[in-house]
């Protein structure tokens, strides 16, 4: 075998271990799994949608948190209780409140969190398209000055005439306190 194909053998291993890896693992232990398949699916469901509070982006039914797994256990004794997933959810709600959903529900106080991001798109548009019509309103484009902008009137050529002719000296008036009398 040569030096290229070893080194190819080496970088395939390398990255199929990289790829097993980056699969997402599932915390859940094995003495955690319910015997009843269905109870257990259910149980599977509820805890993707219930955020570890150790963790705060990752759901319990991913996170190795030892908090996680007492929140599994927490989630499976409900459901063989006889608890609905809506009961279970509305438990763990009333404990930890509305944080311990990774999808909180649509009330007063989570408003800002549904409608934040489209508010902040709309405002960063406003201000985007208010500074484009700025830049180009009124035949001003690029920021070039416009004809009339430019314009003196005729007092101030004559004004500038005297100045650059020499004719006019500015007034002293202000100059060392004096004061005419």
């Amino acid at each position: 075998m040569t030096r290229f194909q070893y080194f190819m053998l080496v970088l395939g291993a390398v990255v199929a271990l990289g790829l097993l890896a980056a699969t997402p693992g599932m915390a859940v232990q094995p003495d955690e799994v319910l015997d009843d398949p269905e109870l257990e699916a259910r149980a599977r469901v509820i805890s993707q949608d219930i955020r570890c509070l150790v963790c705060q982006n990752q759901s319990i039914d991913d996170s190795n948190a030892d908090l996680a797994r007492d929140l599994r256990i927490i989630v499976r004794e409900r459901l063989v209780e006889g608890d609905t997933d809506r009961e279970v959810k509305e438990f763990l709600v009333e404990r930890y409140g509305d944080y311990v959903l990774l999808t909180p529900p649509l009330n007063i106080g989570t408003m800002l969190l549904w409608i934040g991001p489209f508010l902040l798109v709309a405002i960063g548009g406003a201000i985007i398209l208010m500074w484009y019509r700025s830049r180009h309103a009124g035949g001003i484009s690029g920021g070039a000055v416009t004809a009339s902008a430019r314009a003196l009137s005729t007092e101030e050529e004559a004004r500038i005439q005297a100045l650059m002719s020499g004719d006019d000296e500015p007034d002293k008036q202000g100059d060392a306190g004096s004061r005419p009398s």
